[in-house]
């Protein structure tokens, strides 16, 4: 495994493992030097969205990038307010417009809107027919929000994107996806940096001579879930993508997934109030 490993989703395309997560870049400036100092270190994933506001940041950095469009995979997702059938094909089309490109790798729902994530999802499956998307998607789905969906969709999800983290490891949710062959996104999959001060965290650090945040990561990685830290900090940027010259032994990822206790960080999709 390294930094261009790829997980094959549902439809055969590959996606990568390991990418940059880009919520609350909000710095013009600050956004484009994070996501060159990425693309040059080799990361090949960009995850943004509607709700982050840089998404003509996210374009410019690609466009001006010496990497080849094609070689980088970038994610969005339409925003609550813009859910529905219509709305979100219509807010695809400014996505595409403010990333200024042909298309999109992976086109997620942000979050399950009561009544019309469904509608939403079905215009993701217009966009990928049409060939303007690679890969459908959601985004904060529980497994309730998924068997809707499978019931009612042509085509299954094939990627779920989800608060992910050693204190909220979504085992039950992770075992019904990989049964439906949907692939797992981990969003904050430091637990927005409150589990890097783990005890338990720590000392396997010290034991394997890397960092607390290169350590979940490779639990991570190693529980085949794709994962996108956020960073704007360089030095940050490069810690998080060396961790493929060491691997957990599988004692040390049970004592990892033992730290679970259902704590989030960010909001739970069953009782987020979507303000519009």
């Amino acid at each position: 495994m390294n930094l261009q490993s790829t997980k094959t989703v549902a439809n055969g395309i590959e996606m990568p493992r390991l990418g940059l997560g880009v919520y609350k870049m909000t710095d013009r400036d600050e956004t484009l030097q994070a996501i060159t100092t990425a693309l040059d270190l080799g990361y090949r994933a960009i995850d943004t969205a509607a709700l982050y506001y840089n998404e003509e940041e996210v374009g410019e950095a690609i466009r001006h990038s010496s990497v080849a469009r094609d070689e980088i995979f970038v994610t969005t997702k339409v925003w609550n307010s813009d859910q529905g059938y219509d709305k979100t094909l219509k807010a695809f089309e400014t996505s595409l417009k403010k990333l200024n490109m042909d298309y999109v790798d992976l086109y997620l729902t942000h979050w399950p809107v009561e009544d019309k994530f469904v509608d939403t999802y079905r215009a993701i499956e217009r966009l990928y027919d049409e060939k303007l998307i690679r890969v459908t998607g959601v985004s904060n789905h529980h497994e309730h929000h998924l068997q809707q969906l499978l019931a009612k969709s042509n085509i299954a999800p094939m990627v779920n994107q989800v608060e992910l983290q050693p204190y909220l490891n979504q085992s039950e949710l992770r075992a019904f996806c990989r049964e439906h062959n949907i692939a797992v996104t981990a969003w904050s999959p430091l637990g927005r940096g409150h589990v890097l001060k783990d005890e338990t965290i720590v000392r396997i650090a010290n034991e394997y001579g890397v960092t607390p945040a290169q350590v979940i990561i490779r639990w991570h990685l190693q529980n085949d879930v794709i994962v996108i830290p956020k960073s704007v900090t360089p030095s940050r940027i490069k810690e998080n993508s060396e961790v493929f010259h060491f691997e957990l032994t599988e004692a040390t990822m049970q004592e990892i997934n033992a730290l679970n206790r259902n704590e989030r960080f960010g909001q739970n999709p069953d009782s987020f109030k979507f303000d519009f």
